[in-house]
């Protein structure tokens, strides 16, 4: 594994970490503790150490089956999660980005975490409106000092919003996540040089486009009820996977595995610091880890 420093924060993660939203149960399926265990075992044997979860992954849900995994190993892990939501059902939720709850979201987190202290908390997708009251970051910030967040971040809900990126430093924020991966570039007009100029890691979710990128769907592809993908725009996802066999057939190197084509793709951008794939299993564990061969040397934040 390689690893990097996170922007200025003093993290050091790995450059493949392990999304979770799948644990929360809306990717077609529930996860049971022992294969969160599974996954997350196997992660630690290929030296990934960074997890990325969020409050509204399940009603805590995800981060709770996490707190569990890891319990034994905190140390070993830079776990990073997010607030602004409450969770109701699947697919449903309200936004709530008000001082007071944040800091009520963030002890379900930790105890849902089983520990006291989070790495990186995230803003989770909210509107201007709410990234732009000082009370929240003032709150936030004296969690800080109180040692229950190492770092804040910013997980932007719009790969188009600079106001929030370039806002980053003046709110203590050192992080920027945001939807990354070769079907969708639009981070690089404007967030990633905002990124650069404040020193600031970036985390890219989605890197193979829910799973289109690995080559895997063929336009006309169908998706269960009970999986998100199938609330997207059908006309949409045949564009995407048309774009991808073009990519395939021109772009990936004969040979080459597209999942851990498109994976160093991102990672080899000088502003990307770590990709967060999600991942069913420990085979699908080992198939993001195999990007690091694909992985220049020279980054910026390389450790």
């Amino acid at each position: 594994m390689r690893y990097r420093t996170l922007g200025k924060t003093d993290l050091r993660v790995s450059v493949v970490g392990i999304g979770t939203w799948q644990f929360g149960g809306e990717w077609g399926r529930t996860y049971e503790q022992e294969e969160v265990n599974a996954i997350l075992g196997r992660g630690k044997e290929l030296g990934i150490n960074l997890i990325d979860t969020a409050e509204c992954y399940g009603d805590h849900l995800s981060e709770s089956l996490i707190g569990e995994s890891i319990r034994g190993s905190r140390e070993d892990w830079i776990v990073a999660t997010k607030f602004g939501h409450h969770f109701h059902r699947n697919f449903e939720r309200t936004d709530v980005y008000e001082a007071k709850d944040v800091v009520s979201q963030l002890e379900l987190s930790l105890k849902a975490l089983k520990t006291d202290y989070i790495d990186l908390y995230q803003f989770h997708s909210g509107p201007d409106v709410a990234f732009d009251k000082d009370e929240l970051w003032n709150i936030l910030n004296k969690q800080v000092e109180a040692g229950k967040i190492r770092h804040l971040g910013i997980s932007i809900g719009s790969n188009l919003n600079i106001h929030q990126t370039s806002q980053a430093s003046k709110v203590n924020a050192g992080a920027i996540q945001v939807v990354y991966n070769r079907l969708d570039r639009n981070p690089e007009k404007e967030v990633f040089p905002s990124c650069i100029e404040q020193n600031l890691g970036v985390l890219a979710r989605v890197p193979l486009a829910s799973g289109l990128l690995s080559g895997k769907y063929k336009p006309g592809a169908k998706f269960a009820a009970d999986d998100v993908r199938s609330r997207r725009d059908a006309a949409v996802l045949d564009k995407h996977m048309q774009e991808v066999e073009a990519i395939k057939r021109d772009e990936v190197p004969e040979g080459t595995d597209m999942a851990a084509w498109a994976l160093a793709w991102c990672i080899n951008n000088p502003a990307v610091t770590s990709v967060i794939p999600g991942c069913k299993d420990p085979a699908q564990v080992e198939a993001n880890a195999a990007a690091i061969e694909l992985v220049e040397a020279g980054h910026p934040q390389d450790v």
